[in-house]
C-alpha cells in the first residue's frame, strides 16, 4: 500500500509537470523544450533556500518564480529575436544546466534534515487522525503519515488547478487562449500576441519548477540530472488524459492532464513492481508515449471500419 501511496503522490506532484506542458503545447502549440531545464531549476533553488531555513512555502514561490523567468526567457529568445521557437526552448535549457549546478554549488543536494512541506503531515496526522500511525483503508493498513502528504499534494494541485481555470476565463486569460488559437486574429483586435506568448510561457514553466520543487522535497534531494526525460513525461500524461477526457473543454483538459499524470506514473510503478530493470525506465516511458501516441488514431480506425461494414 505505500508504494501505491507513493506512486499516487509521485503522481500528483508531476501534475503540475503535465499542467505546465499543457500549457504551453495545447494552448500555444509552442514546442518548448524549456521544461526539462525549468523543472531541476525549481529544485534547485528550492533545496538551497531549504537547506537555509527558509520556509517551505517561500522556497516553493521561489522555484515558481525562478521557473517563470526561465519560460518568459524563452518567451523573448522567440518573439524578440525571431529565433524559432524550438531552438528557443533547447538554448535556455541548455543554459539551464549550467545555471543549476551554480545554484546548487554541486551535482546533489540532500534535505534529509532539512524542513520540507512532507514534515507538515505530522501536524496533519495529529490534527485529522489524532496521531495514530496507521489506518485501515479498503482493507489495507496504511501508513497515516504517507496518506496526508498525499493529502497536501492532492490540496495544491487541485487549488492551482481552480485558480488556472478562473485565470483562463478571465480577458487576459482569453486572449492567451486566442493568441495559441489564431495569432493573426489577436493582432488585429490590437493585442501584442508577442506579450501573451511570453506571459503563457512564464506561467508554464513556473508550474513546472514548483513540480521540481515539490518532487524534490518529496524525494528528500535534488539532483541536477532529475530533469532528463521530464518532458516526454509530461507530454505522455496530457496525451493520456486527453485521451480518457474526449473533450476539448478546459476545465476538463486540465482535469485530464491530472489523471493522465496519476495515470501514467502508476503504469510505470506497476512496471517496476513486475520486475522491470530501472534502467529500462526511459525505453519503457517512451513506449507508452508512442502507445498514447497511435491509440486514439487506431480506435478510430477501427469504430470507422465498423461502422463501414455495418
Amino acid at each position: 500500500m505505500s508504494l501505491l501511496l507513493g506512486a499516487l503522490t509521485i503522481g500528483i506532484i508531476l501534475a503540475l509537470l503535465a499542467i505546465g506542458v499543457f500549457i504551453s503545447f495545447r494552448i500555444y502549440d509552442f514546442p518548448d523544450m524549456t521544461a526539462e531545464g525549468s523543472i531541476t531549476l525549481g529544485a534547485a533553488v528550492a533545496s538551497v533556500l531549504l537547506v537555509s531555513g527558509v520556509n517551505p512555502v517561500i522556497a516553493t514561490l521561489a522555484a515558481l518564480l525562478a521557473g517563470s523567468v526561465a519560460g518568459a526567457t524563452t518567451g523573448i529568445i522567440h518573439t524578440k529575436f525571431n529565433v524559432n521557437g524550438l531552438l528557443s526552448g533547447i538554448l535556455t535549457m541548455t543554459a539551464l544546466y549550467s545555471v543549476n549546478l551554480h545554484i546548487m554549488g554541486r551535482s546533489n543536494i540532500p534535505l534529509m534534515n532539512s524542513f520540507t512541506f512532507t514534515d507538515w503531515a505530522d501536524d496533519l496526522n495529529s490534527s485529522l487522525f489524532g496521531g495514530v500511525k496507521t489506518f485501515m483503508l479498503i482493507g489495507h493498513e496504511v501508513p497515516v503519515h504517507d496518506f496526508s502528504i498525499l493529502l497536501i499534494t492532492f490540496s495544491i494541485v487541485v487549488t492551482v488547478s481552480l485558480l488556472l481555470f478562473i485565470f483562463f476565463n478571465t480577458n487576459i486569460g482569453t486572449a492567451m487562449r486566442a493568441t495559441g488559437d489564431n495569432s493573426q486574429m489577436v493582432r488585429a483586435l490590437g493585442i501584442n500576441d508577442g506579450t501573451m506568448k511570453i506571459f503563457g510561457l512564464a506561467i508554464s514553466n513556473g508550474l513546472v519548477a514548483v513540480s521540481g520543487a515539490l518532487l524534490c522535497q518529496y524525494q528528500g534531494f535534488a539532483d541536477v540530472q532529475m530533469g532528463i526525460g521530464m518532458l516526454v513525461w509530461g507530454l505522455a500524461s496530457v496525451i493520456i488524459g486527453e485521451s480518457l477526457i474526449g473533450t476539448k473543454r478546459l476545465g476538463h483538459l486540465l482535469t485530464g492532464a491530472i489523471f493522465g499524470a496519476v495515470l501514467f506514473r502508476l503504469l510505470v510503478a506497476v512496471a517496476l513492481r513486475l520486475g522491470l530493470d530501472p534502467n529500462d525506465l526511459k525505453l519503457i516511458t517512451a513506449c507508452f508515449v508512442f502507445a498514447a501516441l497511435i491509440l486514439p488514431t487506431l480506435i478510430k480506425k477501427l469504430k470507422s471500419r465498423s461502422i463501414a461494414t455495418q
